[in-house]
C-alpha cells in the first residue's frame, strides 16, 4: 500500500489543494483548516448548505495570510488576522480570531448572507471531541472531528461499481466515476482491499503513525459534484444502500498522528493494529 494523493484544506469547507508534501503536526498537515467562515453568532458557513464555498480556491502566504479566489469575484490577499477574538460555536474551542474586514464583506459577497472569516491562532487550544474519538490531549484544527481524514482509492473504485450496478436496475444512463474531491481527504492511499480501513487502529504512513478515532460519517457534502457544484443523489443513496448502520454512512477513517513528520507522496503504508 502506498500514499497516493495529499490534500490540504487552508479555509473550512472551501476546495482542496492537491500538494506532493505535507508536515504533519499533532492537529493535522500544517497549514490545514486553520481558517473558518462564521456568520454573525460565530456558526459555521458549511458547504452542504452553501455549496458556492466549493468554488473558492484559497493558498496560504507567508506570514499566516491568505489568498482567496472565486469565480466572479476580485481575488483578494488577506493579512495575517490581528483583530479580536469572537466566540465561536463549531469546534470545542472558546473564540478564534478576526480577519481583516475586507475577507468578511468577500465572503458575505460570495454567499448572500453575512459572513465573517475566522483565524485559529493555536490549534492547541481546539480539543477532539470525546464523542468523536478523542483522548486527553489530542488537539485539532477547524476541522473539528479528527486531525486528518484517509480514504482509500480501492474503496471509492468499489463504491463506483456499486452505483454503476444500481443505476443499471434502474435503467438509468451509466454515471461518471465519482470524484475523490466529494470525500475531502487529507490522506488517500491505495492497494489495499475495498473497506479494510474500516478495522484499522493503528497505521504508519512513512515516517507517522496514526491511531484511528473513528469510521467517518458522511454528509450532504458528498452530493455535490465539486466542479459543477451540482446536487445529486450520489453517493449517499448506495452508501445507504451498502454501508449503512448506525443511522449513518460510512467512507473513510479519521486519524490522530502520534508523533510529527513529514509525509511524501509515494510513502509506504503499515497496518500496524
Amino acid at each position: 500500500m502506498e500514499l497516493t494523493e495529499i490534500r490540504k484544506y487552508p479555509v473550512k469547507s472551501v476546495s482542496g489543494l492537491m500538494v506532493d508534501s505535507a508536515v504533519m503536526e499533532p492537529w493535522g498537515p500544517a497549514g490545514d483548516r486553520r481558517w473558518a467562515v462564521v456568520d454573525e453568532r460565530g456558526g459555521l458557513h458549511w458547504a452542504g448548505e452553501n455549496p458556492r464555498l466549493l468554488s473558492v480556491v484559497a493558498a496560504a502566504t507567508d506570514g499566516d495570510g491568505l489568498l482567496l479566489d472565486a469565480p466572479g469575484l476580485p481575488r483578494l490577499e488577506v493579512p495575517p488576522a490581528t483583530g479580536e477574538k469572537v466566540p465561536v460555536g463549531f469546534v470545542e474551542l472558546d473564540a478564534a480570531t478576526l480577519a481583516h474586514p475586507d475577507a468578511h464583506a468577500w465572503f458575505t459577497r460570495l454567499l448572500g448572507r453575512p459572513a465573517r472569516l475566522v483565524w485559529l491562532d493555536d490549534p492547541r487550544r481546539c480539543a477532539v471531541p470525546p464523542a468523536r474519538g478523542g483522548l486527553p490531549g489530542d488537539v485539532v484544527s477547524f476541522a473539528g472531528d479528527a486531525p486528518v481524514l484517509l480514504a482509500s482509492r480501492s474503496s471509492l473504485r468499489r463504491l463506483d461499481d456499486w452505483i454503476l450496478e444500481g443505476a443499471a436496475e434502474r435503467r438509468d444512463d451509466p454515471p461518471a466515476p465519482l470524484d475523490m474531491a466529494r470525500f475531502r481527504p487529507n490522506l488517500v492511499i491505495d492497494g489495499a482491499p475495498p473497506y479494510a480501513e474500516d478495522d484499522w487502529r493503528e497505521v504508519r504512513i512513512g515516517p507517522v503513525a496514526f491511531r484511528v478515532s473513528e469510521r467517518c460519517d458522511r454528509c450532504a457534502v458528498t452530493t455535490y459534484d465539486p466542479v459543477t457544484l451540482r446536487k445529486g443523489k450520489e453517493p449517499l443513496r448506495t452508501l445507504a444502500r451498502h454501508r449503512r448502520w448506525d443511522g449513518r454512512t460510512w467512507f473513510g477513517i479519521r486519524m490522530v498522528p502520534r508523533n510529527r513528520g513529514e509525509l511524501r507522496l509515494g510513502d509506504p503504508v503499515t497496518v500496524l493494529a
